[in-house]
């Protein structure tokens, strides 16, 4: 059994005015055309309501858990909301969508909506990956896509050429119709979309023999994107106007371009940061010297082993990692010193490493 009640969120004693404000929240909140909205739960607080609202009704459902008054015939007893307002032989057509529109203007839900930037070219998002050296200068790279373009025939505008575009007879320009509903609470007229010209207000006299009259095709099209350096994987550059073309003339898409870089086979990425690891013989780990270092740029740079250095052992050379996205500085490069062990030894190193093993070393 529904506790209706529970439903508009009042209490058993509420008084009128109490469960009307209620009703109007959740009306508001719940209604369908809504992002919050949901229609079997707004058609749960209409039906109480309906209950709650009307004196005679709220007392039967107080004493007895239900109405037996006004049901469908032949149903259970209770009340079907639904049924309610569409019984045959009534002199209005009433069904959930009529009361959704109704509601709209009774509580604030705004007029009747326009389409906005109707015309407007769908947005494309793609994906490009490139490899990590590519993040250390700007580079421009070379996408093609498949999508609707300008129509090179009509330039955009749907008309064959030579042909004019004339205002739409339906709307007479104002791209918005009247329908004239009558409701319970009686009729009103709401706004749509005119369907002879789709909210344009005007039509092509004569479509073009290309596109149609749609102002648009759809064929392969090549565009650079310039990518600035420092770029990082799920980074996503906008470049505005280069999504699908609008409908007749309307304004273009965007394309969002997602980066994604390739793993490096010696570098590895932590933010703008390189690591890269690097062996060293046991005589330079222990006496110190001078190593070649690789960078990213193939460049060789020298690194000091400071004497006695374990493996493992990790350092820092500023300014030798990706460029910061935002154009100021660099990252750094860490070397990570890794002892090498010799798998094989001449006759000579064995007798070296004899003596030093009596040396205890």
């Amino acid at each position: 059994m529904k506790n209706y009640y529970q439903i508009l969120g009042v209490s058993k004693s509420a008084s009128p005015d109490e469960i009307k404000k209620a009703y109007y929240k959740l009306a508001h909140k719940y209604h369908p055309d809504k992002g919050s909205g949901d229609e079997k739960k707004f058609k749960e607080i209409n039906e109480a309501y309906q209950i709650l609202s009307n004196k005679e009704k709220r007392a039967q459902y107080d004493r007895f858990g239900r109405v037996f008054e006004g049901g469908a015939p032949g149903a259970e007893p209770g009340f079907d909301f639904q049924w309610a307002w569409g019984r045959p032989g009534m002199d209005f057509d009433f069904d959930i969508g009529d009361l959704g529109e109704m509601m709209e203007e009774m509580f604030g839900f705004g007029p009747p909506r326009r389409r906005k930037n109707f015309k407007r070219g769908r947005d494309i998002e793609v994906d490009i990956e490139i490899p990590l050296e590519n993040t250390l200068k700007g580079k421009e790279e070379l996408v093609t896509l498949y999508k609707y373009i300008i129509c090179s025939r009509c330039q955009g505008t749907g008309a064959e050429p030579g042909t004019k575009i004339s205002e739409c007879f339906s709307c007479r320009g104002s791209g918005e119709v009247q329908q004239i509903k009558k409701t319970f609470f009686g009729s009103f007229t709401k706004y749509a979309v005119c369907p002879e010209c789709g909210g344009e207000g005007h039509r092509p006299e004569k479509p073009c023999n290309v596109c149609r009259g749609e102002g648009r095709i759809k064929n392969e099209e090549d565009i650079r994107i310039w990518l600035p350096a420092g770029v990082d994987t799920n980074q996503v550059i906008k470049v505005e106007g280069r999504g699908e073309a609008g409908k007749r003339g309307g304004k273009p898409g965007d394309l969002y371009v997602r980066i994604f870089v390739k793993s490096h086979p010696v570098f590895a990425r932590k933010g703008d940061d390189l690591y890269v690891s690097v062996p060293v013989s046991f005589s330079r780990a222990v006496l110190g010297d001078e190593i070649e270092v690789p960078t990213l740029d193939d460049k060789k740079i020298l690194l000091t082993v400071p004497v006695g250095t374990e493996s493992g052992k990790i350092l820092r050379i500023s300014g030798k990692g990706i460029p910061h996205f935002s154009g100021y500085g660099k990252g750094d490069l860490y070397v990570e010193l890794i002892i090498k062990t010799p798998k094989k030894l001449t006759k000579k190193q064995k007798e070296l490493l004899e003596q030093l093993r009596k040396e205890n070393l």
